[in-house]
């Protein structure tokens, strides 16, 4: 029997299994031709409109940008920030692709060669990637939750990547996806973007990374944990020699470049991503404020309504510090706090700073955050009596460094009010534009800002305002005054009569060395003549915007005022009697570049040219042989510099304003409460606790040349003047003209 005849297939039956068969294929094709439309019209999960594409969202960091350009510092939830093709070394560009994404160059954003191969990796056991650069940032750009642990969303999520790198690379050029897509990846330490993770690790520009510096970036998108340079050094150093080994397999480097470059160490620079890191953290921090503040009161919103945000929008805020001038305030704090710090220390060694100020330790127990958090968990009064008196592990400030030590919680409150606070500003007086900015002594701990949010008492730093009011009023800088106490009418409250601050110099003496040396009752006498109202409203002009009441005793400085106002109120001397609003902005942008913002100078006339340069004339004599003589004779400083010193009540605030014409400085000292003060006014003054700060500022910054600080003296009006500011011409015969020609300056 022919068993091979009977057992064939008819040609007929043949045909119908063909049929069949090609049936189930084009059902399948059109199946799943079918479910990608479906994902491209967003059936199975929401898919990105080309608009979308066109402004994909993420996370990115706002930059500070000082007036050269340089990043002080970013606000940020992700701490990511772009660049372009260009700004980004070909060594991280040849390190990705030879790693990630070989054809990446030919392909149009799915690797179907490479999608098949899984499959027989699968088979082996082996684990492959199959998506592409241009997938991975189609996930990275538009998938809040990363990749999906369900295996059959993952499969939906894959598909979905496919339709959105399609789109991709119909709409973009190769180099514009690949910087998206360094722009975007998550480097780990809180570094997201190419521009952060270089920073972060290696302390540069994403241009200047090495091959090395680039294999280590890109090591790392294997797992930002298990191939961390920071957390596995050894598993990053075998991943970095992997990647360069795939860079000498593509050509993108040679053999001699592989073997010298894998014996080399990491060498990071590491400097861990916080939302405090760079400089100016104080200043950073008040910018974050009236950024927002401009913005929702100008109702300047995105694209579609809702406001910016300055955490994840990406904006460039383009600020008037100039970058070398707030690193050189910053060293002077530091490096003259640490002295001031032992002096005030040791001036209380055998006393009790507490005694009757318990009051105040309550209020200091019951302001910190381990208060605040014990009443949230809903502690006892008694409870918490017990946790501040039992000894704990805590990190406390010192100019050292933190220091790790085990101490009672209140003592470290006792410790914190004996701390000494300091900050200070710098300004250019013709523009208003805001070039140093130090709020405190240390942001990570103590965040109030001490120049625009802190308000002191100025002490006889605002004695030169009655002296302005006076010279206004016909008084020259020669007249004589007999030094003996004063004593001020008050109009519902008792006389007022001052006391001097030290020994007063004998005799008469011209109103210029009673402002040099600082004499009360010299202030006291002016104020008598012109009266505080007129004061009062020269000080308001001058840009003063904290409550000063029309009072005698302002002439001496009783009142609260902040750095910020000072310093523009003293810019009113500089800048030849014109006010010009304290300005530290530029103008905003957003991520594209357009301009949200832009910031307009606010100039108005306070006092006459005249009387404004005879100011500087008054002020330079404190500098050249009176309370502020130390700063050219023991700092040597030389400049054409004037400036006021400035203590308040028992020493508690320690002021120095200091003039030139291309900068004016404020710098204040003391603790937190004023009940906390130095024991002698030796160590108190302003001469003392701020003046040295200034000094310390000013000597980095006449020794750098680019920054045009120059030593000129300042320009008198073109008008000439009239007032008879140097007392040397006066000549024995004059000593017989009246009064009032005195006064007038004749």
């Amino acid at each position: 029997m022919n068993y091979r005849k009977n057992n064939s297939l008819s040609p007929e039956l043949i045909r119908k299994y063909n049929w069949r068969i090609w049936k189930v294929l084009i059902a399948g094709i059109i199946a799943f031709a079918i479910f990608i439309i479906m994902i491209g019209f967003g059936v199975f999960g929401e898919i990105p409109s080309f608009r979308a594409i066109e402004h994909p969202k993420s996370n990115e960091a706002t930059e500070v940008i000082s007036e050269e350009g340089k990043v002080l510092g970013t606000y940020f939830v992700k701490n990511r920030s772009n660049v372009n093709y260009s700004e980004i070394s070909p060594n991280v560009i040849n390190a990705l692709i030879a790693t990630e994404d070989i054809r990446y160059r030919s392909h149009s954003g799915i690797d179907f060669k490479r999608t098949f191969t899984i499959f027989l990796y699968a088979i082996t056991g082996k684990k492959q990637g199959g998506s592409t650069i241009t997938q991975q940032l189609a996930l990275n750009l538009f998938s809040e939750e990363g990749r999906a642990k369900n295996f059959a969303k993952r499969i939906i999520q894959k598909f979905q990547e496919w339709v959105i790198a399609i789109k991709l690379e119909r709409n973009y050029t190769k180099e514009e996806i690949i910087t998206m897509y360094l722009n975007t990846v998550d480097f780990g330490n809180n570094a997201y973007g190419i521009k952060s993770a270089a920073r972060v690790y290696f302390n540069t520009t994403p241009d200047k990374l090495t091959v090395p510096q680039a294999a280590v970036l890109i090591g790392l998108q294997k797992g930002i944990t298990r191939y961390s340079p920071t957390k596995n050094p050894e598993r990053s150093l075998e991943r970095r020699n992997t990647v360069m080994a795939l860079m000498v397999k593509e050509g993108y480097i040679t053999q001699d470049e592989f073997a010298g470059a894998k014996e080399k160490p990491l060498n990071l620079h590491f400097n861990a991503a916080t939302t405090n890191d760079g400089i100016a953290p104080y200043f950073r921090a008040v910018l974050k404020t009236e950024v927002k503040k401009i913005l929702e009161d100008r109702s300047i919103n995105k694209a579609d309504g809702t406001p910016y945000d300055l955490d994840r929008d990406g904006l460039k805020i383009y600020t008037t510090i100039n970058y070398d001038m707030q690193v050189y305030a910053e060293e002077a704090q530091k490096e003259y706090m640490k002295t001031l710090q032992a002096q005030f220390t040791k001036s209380w060694k055998g006393r009790n700073p507490f005694k009757g100020l318990e009051t105040l330790i309550d209020q200091g127990i019951k302001r910190s955050d381990r208060y605040k958090a014990l009443k949230l968990e809903g502690k006892s009064d008694d409870e918490i009596n017990t946790d501040f008196n039992t000894p704990s592990k805590l990190t406390i400030f010192t100019w050292r460094g933190n220091i790790d030590t085990l101490m009672k919680p209140i003592d470290s409150v006792k410790y914190y009010k004996l701390l000494l606070r300091n900050a200070m500003m710098a300004m250019d007086p013709k523009t208003g534009n805001i070039k140093a900015w130090v709020g405190g002594i240390n942001f990570e701990h103590f965040k109030y800002d001490q120049v625009k949010m802190g308000k002191r008492q100025v002490g006889s730093t605002a004695k030169p305002f009655t002296y302005a009011v006076a010279i206004e009023n016909g008084y020259s800088p020669c007249f004589e005054v007999l030094n003996e106490p004063v004593t001020i009418s008050n109009p519902g409250s008792p006389d007022w009569t001052p006391r001097n601050s030290g020994t007063p110099l004998p005799g008469k003496i011209t109103l210029q060395k009673g402002l040099a040396f600082s004499q009360n009752y010299i202030a006291a006498f002016l104020m008598k003549e012109v009266g505080p109202t007129a004061v009062m409203n020269e000080i308001k002009k001058m840009g003063i915007t904290s409550d000063v009441p029309a009072v005698p005793s302002i002439a001496l400085g009783t009142f609260d005022a902040s750095i910020y106002d000072m310093v523009g109120a003293y810019g009113v001397f500089a800048n030849k009697g014109a006010w010009t609003q304290p300005n530290f902005i530029t103008k905003i942008e957003d991520k594209n570049g357009v301009v949200l913002y832009e910031s307009k100078p606010i100039i108005k006339v306070a006092m006459n040219e005249e009387v404004a340069y005879v100011m500087t004339r008054m002020l330079r004599g404190v500098i050249t042989g009176g309370t502020g003589s130390r700063l050219s004779y023991k700092y040597k400083i030389n400049g054409a510099i004037g400036g006021k010193t400035g203590t308040t009540q028992n020493n508690s605030d320690g002021w120095f304003m200091a003039i030139s014409p291309d900068l004016v400085a404020g710098v204040w000292t003391g603790c937190e409460d004023r009940a906390f003060h130095f024991t002698s006014t030796r160590d108190g003054e302003g001469a003392n606790s701020a003046l040295p700060i200034y000094a310390g500022f000013m000597k980095r910054v006449y020794a750098n040349p680019n920054l045009k600080v120059t030593k000129n003296d300042f320009d008198p009006p073109t008008s000439g003047v009239n007032i008879i500011y140097d007392c040397n011409q006066y000549q024995p015969q004059e000593q017989t003209t009246t009064e009032l020609d005195k006064k007038l300056g004749f």
